[in-house]
């Protein structure tokens, strides 16, 4: 018993000393006080091989390793582009279709020809693929058998190379692209504008079979692509089709980083493979991070890459920074050498409590806003406007949003015979349904506010998108003292009447019109949404039936035509009209694609199309604004969309995380980002001081009640041993 009360206090006294201690950090005492990032993801990334990866949620990791020739200068806006890992933009001429230099606004261009200056200080981070022997040979070229069976990770791999980077590598990476086997998604979008690339990639298949099923390795040095042509060891020339401006923004995904031939050659090794130690799980690339863990059911975590080049935040003129809105305490670190942070950690987080939890807890630097988090954080005012709530200001946590380049939309599929179409009464139908759609109370309803009432396919940022009064959509605003109003519901009602339905009931049949949305809301938190589509046409005296299915049920309807209404999305791939407007361009409509093409809607309009292949390939001058502008004008009046909303991005901050700016088009943004530890480190300390006293007064309970018991089971080992006493005295 006595060892017991002693055991107590010594948990006591343990108890007192751990006091000042944080117990529920998920991280190390020695890593909390580190040059880290901490972050997380919800969805394991598949994907971290350049070639086939085009998810928000991988890139998020690989443009972290990869460079590509360009990148968005992380500052500016509207976006920029800039040099990367070349010495200067891209140098193009073009050529007739003899190959002779002519002038870029010549109606005689045939072929734009991009040359690439590469610097020369790029990089690969240290890989066991560039080791080598004494004798030159690579060290890993072959591994053998013994091995590769105690092999877990590259990690066991002890030897390190490197190497500058060179034209070639580039050069690898668009051969590498050709491979049909590796399913790269652009392989049929750049088809048309590299030259030879067809061709190539239709022998470089053939060649790919052969080697798979001989079991050799396939390396892409041999092969050629007409249009791709290493000059020398810093210049790569890429010949296009055509004027193709856009061309230039492909050159910032990373598609188009460099590949290493020897990391190529290493991974495809059959013993790696059967590993899962590919290019798709482990990644080579010369950026300012390497992959230095990856557990993708757990956690991630990149390092500074020990060879990283020369490069500096950016900086702005006073002109450039009242442009893009930019604070001055994200110019504090204007031309300072990247990156800042050493290393970042990502949890999986499948649930959005605990990670907002974790986020109030200063375990994680930043976080988004989830829908049962979203009162906590965020008040909305009178007018809409949205800020900190009181408890995140007492945190110093800063609120971080911005619009973001993409739409959300409900279509009408024109090829229908009820809802498509382009006469007078079926354009005025679509035009009623359009009015009647209260976007504005969708987006307060099922977004908390976090959305913006689109008013054509152009989002914000992007040239021919604009604002107030010149940038509504007529057809469904009005502009009334300086805002924009929906149009009312009697003006939807007498549209409806003029289309043959007056008050819903078709005037041919007397039926109430009845129309079908596909959709994949399939959940039960899916009825409220349900609910409110079928409001909103019941408004017009129309009869709404949902078709709810499975994702790949759905999507297989809408590329065959066989929908009527559903809702669809696009993200930007790069900040150009041309990346909006083709969604509605006839050339892309699905049901002339087998499913291919990118126009859901099946919207076709000479006069749009047009216009169309006419700005696709100009340059953002005036000229390409009046275009635009008619462009918008016609698709307005066809409504072939709903045009639905802008999401908004609402990022939350903590004080210790600096140089944070939303650029929705780049990805490669670590680098600039800067954490003060030590601030965070007394932070984490105060908000996670444990809270003893209800401990310590259960202890203290267990105490008195041991010594309670002690005392009472003295008391009956009394009771019992002295009559016994007694009787042996007498």
């Amino acid at each position: 018993m006595f060892l017991a009360v002693r055991s107590t206090f010594l948990l006591f006294f343990m108890v007192a000393i751990l006091d000042a201690s944080v117990w529920n950090s998920p991280y190390s005492e020695t890593l909390r006080r580190q040059n880290v990032l901490f972050s997380s993801f919800s969805s394991p990334p598949k994907h971290l091989d350049p070639v086939l990866s085009y998810n928000a949620n991988e890139w998020a990791i690989l443009s972290q390793i990869y460079e590509p020739p360009l990148q968005y200068n992380y500052l500016k806006r509207p976006y920029v582009l800039e040099p990367l890992s070349l010495t200067d933009m891209p140098e193009v001429t073009y050529l007739d279709r003899l190959g002779k230099e002519v002038d870029r606004l010549s109606d005689k261009v045939s072929y734009s020809r991009y040359r690439l200056y590469l610097r020369e200080d790029i990089r690969y981070a240290p890989h066991p693929a560039f080791a080598r022997n004494s004798n030159g040979t690579l060290r890993y070229g072959k591994i053998d058998w013994k091995t590769l069976d105690s092999l877990e990770t590259l990690n066991d791999l002890k030897e390190r190379g490197s190497r500058r980077v060179t034209a070639e590598d580039y050069a690898y990476a668009i051969k590498r692209m050709a491979v049909r086997q590796y399913h790269s998604p652009i392989l049929d979008t750049m088809i048309p504008y590299i030259v030879g690339l067809r061709a190539f990639s239709k022998q470089i298949t053939a060649v790919a079979k052969d080697k798979r099923e001989k079991k050799e390795v396939l390396d892409l040095r041999p092969y050629h692509i007409r249009g791709v042509k290493v000059i020398d060891r810093n210049t790569l020339e890429i010949t296009i089709r055509g004027k193709y401006p856009q061309f230039l923004y492909w050159l910032a995904m990373n598609f188009f980083a460099p590949i290493p031939w020897e990391a190529d050659l290493f991974y495809q090794q059959e013993g790696l493979q059967a590993k899962n130690i590919s290019l798709d799980t482990t990644p080579v690339g010369t950026g300012a991070y390497y992959l230095a863990e990856n557990n993708p059911n757990a956690r991630m975590r990149l390092k500074r890459n020990p060879l990283f080049h020369t490069e500096y935040y950016p900086s702005l003129s006073l002109i450039e920074q009242q442009a893009a809105g930019i604070s001055e305490a994200l110019l504090a670190d204007s031309g300072q050498p990247l990156p800042f942070i050493d290393e970042a950690v990502y949890s999986l987080e499948k649930e959005s409590i605990p990670l907002w939890n974790k986020f109030l807890q200063g375990y994680y630097d930043a976080s988004g806003i989830s829908a049962e988090a979203f009162d906590q954080a965020v008040q909305i005012g009178s007018s809409g406007s949205m800020g900190l709530s009181e408890a995140m200001k007492q945190q110093g946590i800063s609120l971080i949003s911005a619009v973001q380049p993409s739409i959300f939309y409900m279509a009408f599929n024109m090829a229908d015979p009820v809802v498509g179409g382009y006469s007078v009464a079926q354009r005025k139908l679509r035009q009623a349904i359009s009015i009647a759609q209260d976007q504005e109370e969708y987006i307060s309803i099922f977004l908390n506010g976090r959305g913006v009432a689109a008013q054509g396919p152009i989002p914000p940022g992007i040239f021919g998108h604009e604002e107030g009064k010149r940038g509504i959509n007529p057809v469904v605003y009005d502009w009334v003292e300086g805002r924009r109003v929906r149009k009312s519901l009697a003006v939807a009602k007498r549209l409806l009447a003029e289309a043959g339905y007056p008050g819903g009931i078709s005037a041919k049949t007397g039926k109430r019109l009845k129309l079908y949305y596909d959709t994949t809301a399939t959940g039960p938190d899916d009825r409220a949404l349900m609910d409110w589509r079928r409001k909103q046409f019941a408004k017009l005296g129309i009869e709404l039936v949902i078709r709810a299915t499975d994702y790949n049920r759905f999507q297989e309807k809408v590329r065959k035509g066989k929908v009527q209404l559903f809702s669809w999305g696009w993200n930007a791939d790069y900040p150009d009209p041309e990346n909006f407007l083709f969604l509605l361009y006839g050339g892309n409509a699905v049901i002339d694609t087998n499913g291919a093409g990118i126009n859901s809607a099946n919207y076709k309009n000479p006069e749009f199309d047009t216009l169309f292949r006419e700005i696709r390939t100009m340059e953002n001058t005036p000229e390409r604004l009046a275009k635009i502008e008619k462009m918008l004008q016609i698709a307005r009046e066809d409504a072939p969309w709903v045009w639905g909303f802008y999401p908004k991005s609402l990022v939350l901050v903590h004080s210790w995380f600096k140089n944070v700016s939303p650029n929705a088009m780049a990805n490669n943004t670590l680098k600039y980002k800067r954490i003060d530890p030590r601030t965070r480190y007394v932070k984490q300390e105060l908000w996670n001081r444990p809270a003893v006293l209800p401990l310590l007064i259960m202890i203290a309970a267990a105490v008195l009640g041991l010594l309670w018991l002690y005392r009472a089971y003295r008391k009956s080992e009394e009771a019992v041993i002295s009559p016994a006493g007694k009787e042996g005295k007498s």
